[in-house]
């Protein structure tokens, strides 16, 4: 009985859940803007995967930049590693996460002087079907021959 019971259950959750999402395209390329609240200038920037940039007295770090295929609904999210140098050159964390590219307000990271936020991701590609080994690709009909 318990074996139907756990059955039921798995089919339920697999049945009536959210639907299977594709897996996500990695980029290496993450795309940030950042504001400096002094001079009141934007800025638009690229870093890539595992680089560090120092945009005023922040370093940003991103470790994931994601993206969705075209298919399903934009989700851009990144985790990011983002230091404070002060003027005796120590690191301060200021932030450690995820940011998302829909909800800058959410894990922006808000500084006295510098406001940064996650926008875009560039550089990834789709990811592609899977090929299935001794199948043979569709072949296109031979063409037609008009009759005289």
């Amino acid at each position: 009985m318990s074996a139907r019971l756990a059955a039921l259950v798995l089919f339920g959750a697999s049945a009536f859940g959210t639907g299977a999402q594709a897996e996500p395209i990695h980029n290496p390329l993450a795309v940030f803007s950042g504001l400096d609240k002094i001079t009141g200038r934007i800025i638009s920037f690229e870093v890539a995967i595992n680089e560090t940039v120092q945009f005023g007295a922040l370093q940003l770090t991103p470790r994931v930049c994601n993206t969705r295929p075209a298919t399903e609904a934009p989700n851009t999210t990144a985790f990011v590693e983002v230091y404070e140098i002060n003027f005796q050159g120590e690191r301060k964390r200021l932030f450690e996460g995820w940011m998302f590219a829909a909800s800058p307000g959410l894990h922006g990271v808000e500084h006295p002087v510098y406001d940064v936020w996650l926008t875009n991701c560039k550089g990834g590609a789709e990811p592609r079907p899977p090929v299935n080994i001794g199948e043979q690709p569709p072949q296109k009909p031979p063409p037609r021959r008009n009759a005289r």
